[in-house]
């Protein structure tokens, strides 16, 4: 994504909550900082809700909490993802899960990112799969997408819908949980099944629905993009996607 010159600030505290807490989330916006990560985990939800929404309304993004940050290769790097797992390349990365976003760019180092994106598995997150891909499908630097989610929630179904109606460029998924025991929170607050509400399976079905190629394993997530790319560069019938 394109170069911003704006303030950014990351935020990685202790767990301390109340009224002095919620001062210091608001000061960065109060200040007129454009982006704000917040790599803290444990925050409670009203917090989070209190936060986002004073963000929201001075026009401050927010990515997280509970996250990596995100990073364009070679150009710019807010949070805690290490900068040296990947370089430059085509395909952009929205993902829940830290470890998994560090897991896929490692995977597909060879083929580089152009932005990549760890908004965050907590139940209240600034920064949506659907924002990051409507950032993505604008981006001139990115052919191709990778959405990472896990169990709990709707979020990625959500997302499937978005691409399905709006988005043009080939999108790959992967959804983390496909083992995962109904009814116990899994890593992520947000993490958790309830009935065939939020199960991995349902997520993958409702992405396949809307054109996204799904694996099973992030080795195997890595492969079809490796595909996917492979398609789009000699594709069968003469016309590139």
């Amino acid at each position: 994504m394109a170069a911003n010159s704006g303030k950014i600030a990351a935020a990685a505290e202790p767990g301390d909550h109340g009224a002095e807490q919620e001062e210091r989330h608001a000061a960065p916006a109060d200040a007129g900082i454009a982006l704000v990560v917040v790599i803290t985990e444990g925050i409670p939800v009203h917090d989070s809700v209190a936060f986002n929404a004073h963000a929201a309304a001075t026009g401050t993004r927010v990515i997280g909490p509970n996250c990596p940050g995100l990073i364009t290769p070679g150009q710019a790097n807010a949070g805690i993802i290490p900068a040296d797992i990947t370089g430059p390349g085509p395909i952009g990365l929205v993902s829940k899960s830290g470890t998994l976003t560090y897991q896929l760019m490692h995977e597909l180092r060879d083929i580089g990112f152009s932005t990549c994106v760890g908004i965050g598995g907590d139940p209240v997150a600034g920064t949506s799969h659907i924002d990051c891909l409507a950032a993505f499908e604008q981006d001139p630097d990115t052919e191709l997408i990778v959405i990472i989610g896990e169990i709990g929630g709707d979020a990625e179904e959500r997302a499937a819908a978005y691409v399905r109606d709006h988005v043009t460029k080939p999108v790959v998924g992967y959804v983390a949980g496909f083992t995962a025991p109904e009814g116990r929170t899994m890593g992520h607050a947000g993490a958790i099944v309830s009935g065939s509400s939020g199960t991995a399976r349902a997520k993958k079905k409702a992405l396949e629905e809307a054109g996204v190629r799904v694996g099973e394993t992030p080795t195997e997530t890595a492969r079809l993009v490796l595909e996917r790319l492979a398609e789009r560069a000699v594709p069968r019938d003469g016309v590139r996607r």
